[in-house]
């Protein structure tokens, strides 16, 4: 009988991960599907609950149910219920398990791809959801000298940079090294350009500027209040150049794509369910072709 992986989510028409994850798969010939399983959030409860058919293997989740979704699961590992988002359900006997891998898939591709070192750097992050979570959690962990974090709702913002200040509290006894500054701020500002003053790095969290998504076409941020020589990382991996890292590379900016974190993260997922090594360099083949449009 074959087996099913499916990715959660909604909207789900500019994921990729179906075609990268196979890819995988096929490689190992194994015999398991992996779907998109678009579903609104209404529908999440019974989909999770279907996951407990012999059929299934797990699942990945993304927007907008990373965090919903904890409530429905059997058991959180501990680095997901740091976080407050889980992106992979794995299927132990009758149990659900959610772990993060989009800590792992930021990290690997921050300094593999970004070349980029967290530790002292000053930080901005846009957005306050799921991945949000996990990027704000690794920064942290990995001694950023502040982190300033801003959200379309202020209080999911706030409630970010609480989370973080109580989880370098309770990791840090003693405080052997200066805890980072962590704090939230309006979105309005980002209009002055203020609140991205002599910052290292800025990472987009949330869905602006994704293909096929509501707000399709825009960018977080103008060009006028892009530092020179900072680091733009963005998330959305799908357009490839997003409209903020189109604006970020004309301001003079580094910029950074999601593709990578995309992938790591899909690799992160794919050893938890099968236990096997992922094929890395053909997960990235995948992935580029299917941005390139060759999805077959």
């Amino acid at each position: 009988m074959s087996k099913y992986i499916g990715l959660i989510g909604y909207p789900l028409k500019h994921s990729i991960s179906p075609y990268f994850q196979q890819a995988a798969l096929d490689y190992y010939h194994l015999d398991i599907c992996y779907e998109a399983w678009e579903r609104e959030p209404a529908q999440l409860g019974n989909v999770v609950n279907d996951l407990r058919g012999p059929q299934n293997v797990g699942a990945n989740v993304t927007v907008p149910h990373k965090e919903t979704v904890l409530l429905l699961l059997d058991e959180i590992d501990d680095l997901a219920s740091s976080i407050g988002a889980v992106n992979t359900i794995v299927k132990k006997d009758d149990r659900l398990v959610g772990s993060n891998t989009d800590a792992y898939g930021f990290a690997e591709a921050l300094e593999k791809e970004g070349h980029f070192v967290p530790a002292g750097k000053r930080v901005v992050l846009l957005g306050a959801g799921g991945v949000a979570r996990a990027v704000g959690f690794i920064l942290a962990q990995r001694k950023a000298a502040s982190l300033s974090i801003t959200d379309g709702v202020f209080e999911r913002a706030t409630a970010l940079a609480e989370n973080l200040a109580r989880y370098v509290e309770r990791t840090v006894p003693g405080h052997k090294y200066r805890e980072p500054d962590i704090s939230a701020f309006r979105w309005q500002s980002l209009e002055s350009g203020k609140a991205l003053e002599d910052c290292h790095l800025i990472v987009h969290c949330t869905t602006l500027g994704m293909k096929d998504g509501p707000q399709e076409g825009q960018s977080p941020l103008n060009f006028e209040v892009i530092p020179k020589n900072v680091l733009v990382y963005d998330v959305v991996y799908n357009p490839r150049m997003t409209p903020l890292l189109e604006l970020a590379q004309k301001a003079g900016a580094n910029i950074l794509g999601g593709l990578a974190m995309l992938v790591y993260q899909g690799a992160a997922s794919f050893k938890l369910w099968t236990g096997r090594e992922p094929p890395v360099d053909i997960m990235f083949t995948k992935a580029k072709e299917a941005l390139a449009g060759g999805k077959a």
